[in-house]
C-alpha cells in the first residue's frame, strides 16, 4: 500500500453512504425477523387456539427458534455497523487495528464493517 494513513474525507463519505445503506436494510430485516417472533404482524389466534396439531406447533416453534438466532446475529451486525460509522466520526475507519496499515477499499466495500485487513484476520485465525 502506499504511505496514507487515513482515507480522505472524501472516500470516509463514500464508505459512510454505504454504511448507512445497509444500516438500514439491515435495520428493516432485523425488525422483520423480531415481528416473527413475537407475533406482532398477526391479529388472529393462531397463538391461543387449543390446536392438536403438534407436529405444526413443533414446526413453529422450530421456525421461531430460528428467526430468534438471526435476529440475534442480525443485531450483532447492526451493532458492527454503527460501530463503523463511529470510526468513521474519528476518522479511524480503514484502518487495520493489527497492522496500523489502511484496508484495501474493495474488502471495505465488501465488508464494511471489518477492522482487519485479509492477511490480519489470516493471521489471527492461525494462532
Amino acid at each position: 500500500m502506499s504511505d496514507k494513513k487515513r482515507y480522505s474525507d472524501e472516500e470516509l463519505q463514500e464508505f459512510k453512504e454505504l454504511i448507512l445503506e445497509k444500516l438500514a436494510k439491515a435495520q428493516k430485516e432485523y425488525d422483520s425477523l423480531r415481528a416473527n417472533v413475537t407475533n406482532t404482524e398477526g391479529n388472529d389466534i393462531a397463538d391461543t387456539s387449543p390446536t392438536f396439531k403438534v407436529l405444526e406447533e413443533g414446526a413453529s416453534t422450530l421456525s421461531k427458534e430460528e428467526a430468534g438466532h438471526l435476529a440475534q446475529r442480525q443485531m450483532k451486525f447492526i451493532q458492527h455497523l454503527q460501530n463503523a460509522l463511529i470510526r468513521i466520526e474519528n476518522k479511524t475507519y480503514g484502518v487495520c487495528c493489527e497492522t496500523g496499515e489502511l484496508i484495501p477499499k474493495e474488502r471495505l466495500r465488501a465488508v464494511p464493517h471489518a477492522t482487519r485487513s485479509v492477511e490480519a484476520k489470516t493471521n489471527l485465525r492461525k494462532k
